[in-house]
């Protein structure tokens, strides 16, 4: 581990994947680290989330990919059908073939326990310090360092600031101030036990059903044990972004004329956590003097890719080697990260509201939708995933 001299750490705004993920980063760069966290505890709310083979390249990057592994479920597919008649729409296997092409796995886990594995990893190295209960305000930056301010009135001193806090970002609210794009989709999630769910959709696998202005999606966590069930639709009401307790009564007001196969699921969880939500246009600058931007805060983006964790983990590890290939110069260091990112992350946010598209198609569109991928080889599917499930510590800086 290179050893750097900064007399003050670097600041990470957020507690979650992404800066857990860049705090281990940073640590491997050389850098101490003060992580700042809103909430009383440091933890994850959700349910499941799927996990690239470029995610599990990130986790190795990061030094926890064993930890991260035996965590993780791993599937034989990713498997779509159509929700109103059941039809199979595509089906990609995720066995031998796709680890070899793309060296590592795909697989599924429970977000909280991706958190873990980062949370180990971070407190392990020792040069982590984390305090909970800190929400930050504002940002105050001079020639010698940054100091953050929060909003109970304490101040924090750092040689940098990485904002990782979310996708509503305090950072990104300072230096960019721009507002989120509300999808008007929301999204109900949560977690079932085995006994619970049907037998016949007990299947080893990413399974989506897409229907007309809405998708169902499930796949079995904790070895199999759990469940996740994800719902989403397109809302009769204005939305806004937010997470609050979900109603079973509206989730199935969405779902009719949905395949009895696919419907069940809706009436499996006792409990729903409800997701409005949203992302933002991508930008072109993410760094602003000292301090610069990482995960939800850079690139908040809508859930069809399945890429939000990864690509937070990505950035982390990315901004870790831009630091160290430029020698801890801040500003060459940045400049580079935001050349390997920006465009990438936009091509995610971007492709994901299209993939949101395709999912909720209706009408004609649903036949075209459902003749897509009709004959396309494992190779073909391969081929096409290769600019998103290629990434690699070794080619994460580019040119």
């Amino acid at each position: 581990m290179k050893q750097t001299h900064q007399s003050e750490p670097v600041l990470i705004a957020g507690g979650g994947i992404g800066g857990l993920a860049a705090a281990l980063a940073l640590v491997r760069a050389g850098y101490a680290v003060k992580v700042l966290e809103q909430a009383p505890q440091l933890g994850e709310i959700g349910a499941g989330i799927q996990l690239g083979p470029n995610a599990f390249a990130a986790f190795d990057a990061l030094g926890i990919g064993p930890l991260a592994r035996s965590r993780a479920v791993y599937t034989d597919e990713m498997v779509m059908h159509d929700a109103l008649d059941a039809s199979l729409v595509g089906r990609i296997p995720t066995g031998a073939e796709f680890r070899a092409r793309f060296g590592n796995p795909y697989a599924v886990i429970h977000r909280a326990d991706v958190h873990q594995s980062l949370l180990e990893g971070a407190l392990e190295c020792g040069r982590v310090e984390v305090c909970t209960a800190t929400t930050v305000q504002r940002v105050e930056q001079d020639d010698a360092g940054v100091t953050v301010f929060d909003t109970a009135g304490r101040s924090h001193r750092g040689s940098l600031l990485v904002g990782a806090d979310g996708v509503k970002s305090a950072v990104r609210r300072q230096y960019v101030g721009d507002d989120a794009r509300v999808s008007g989709h929301v999204v109900y999630r949560a977690v079932v036990d085995k006994e619970q769910f049907p037998a016949e959709l007990r299947w080893n696998a990413a399974s989506i059903w897409v229907g007309p202005n809405c998708h169902l999606v499930h796949y079995p966590l904790r070895g199999g044990e759990q469940y996740n069930v994800v719902v989403t639709f397109h809302s009769r009401e204005k939305e806004e972004w937010s997470v609050r307790e979900g109603s079973r009564a509206e989730v199935q007001s969405y779902f009719e004329g949905i395949s009895p196969v696919a419907r069940q699921l809706i009436d499996l969880p006792k409990d729903w956590k409800r997701w409005a939500t949203a992302d933002r246009e991508p930008i072109g600058q993410w760094a602003y003097g000292r301090a610069v931007l990482l995960g939800d805060a850079a690139h908040p983006t809508l859930q069809y890719l399945a890429q939000g964790a990864c690509m937070a983990m990505e950035d982390a590890v990315t901004l870790g080697r831009a630091l160290t290939e430029h020698g801890g110069d801040y500003r060459r260091a940045y400049a580079h990260y935001e050349r390997a990112r920006i465009a990438r992350t936009a091509r995610v946010v971007l492709s994901a509201r299209e993939m949101g598209r395709i999912f909720h198609a209706k009408g004609v569109e649903r036949l075209v939708r459902n003749q897509l991928w009709a004959g396309r080889s494992q190779e073909r599917f391969y081929d096409a995933l290769e600019w998103l499930y290629g990434w690699r510590e070794q080619n994460c800086l580019g040119n």
